[in-house]
C-alpha cells in the first residue's frame, strides 16, 4: 500500500498544477519498475485543445521516452476515473493496470457511468484497483468546484 499511496501522492501533485492554472484539477502518472517514468495534468484550457486530458499527456511522454506504443509493463496512476477517451487511449497502449483515485459518476468509463474495461471484450485487459487516497483526491476537486461556483455565482465566469 505504501508503493500505491507515494505514486497517487504524485499524481496529486500534477493535479495541485492543474489547479494553479485554473484547469479541473486532474493528474496522471505513469509507473514502470517502481519508477516514475511520465507525470501530466489537464491542459485543456491552458492549451485550448479537448484531448489534453492528464492521461493523454502521461501517455504520450511514456511513450516517448520508451519509444514505443506499448505501455505492457506500466501501470498509471489518476487522481480521477477515466473518461471514455482516456480509457480507450489506455485499452490501446496496454497499459498494465490502472489505480484510480476516486471516481467519477459523471463521464467515468471505468465502472462509475460505463465501464469500457470490463463490460466490452477488447484484445486488451487493464486491471483496476480504486479509491487509492480517495478523500484527498475527491477534495481537490471539490475544492476546485466551489470556488468556480463561487466566482460564477459574482459574474467573474471561467469557461471549465
Amino acid at each position: 500500500m505504501e508503493n500505491k499511496k507515494k505514486f497517487m501522492k504524485a499524481a496529486l501533485k500534477e493535479a495541485t498544477k492543474a489547479y494553479s492554472k485554473e484547469e479541473v484539477p486532474v493528474g496522471a502518472v505513469i509507473v514502470k519498475d517502481n519508477k516514475i517514468i511520465a507525470r501530466a495534468h489537464n491542459l485543456k484550457e491552458t492549451s485550448l485543445n479537448a484531448v489534453s486530458h492528464a492521461e493523454i499527456l502521461a501517455i504520450q511522454k511514456a511513450c516517448k521516452k520508451l519509444g514505443s506504443w506499448r505501455l505492457t509493463d506500466c501501470d498509471m496512476y489518476v487522481t480521477l476515473e477515466p473518461c471514455t477517451m482516456c480509457t480507450g487511449a489506455l485499452i490501446n497502449a496496454r497499459i498494465r493496470k490502472l489505480y484510480i483515485g476516486t471516481n467519477d459518476p459523471k463521464t467515468g468509463a471505468c465502472g462509475s457511468r460505463i465501464n469500457l474495461i470490463e463490460d466490452i471484450e477488447f484484445n486488451h485487459k487493464i486491471e483496476v484497483e480504486r479509491e487509492i487516497m480517495q478523500e484527498e483526491c475527491e477534495k481537490i476537486l471539490k475544492d476546485f468546484f466551489k470556488i468556480l461556483r463561487e466566482r460564477n455565482k459574482n459574474g467573474k465566469t471561467k469557461n471549465i
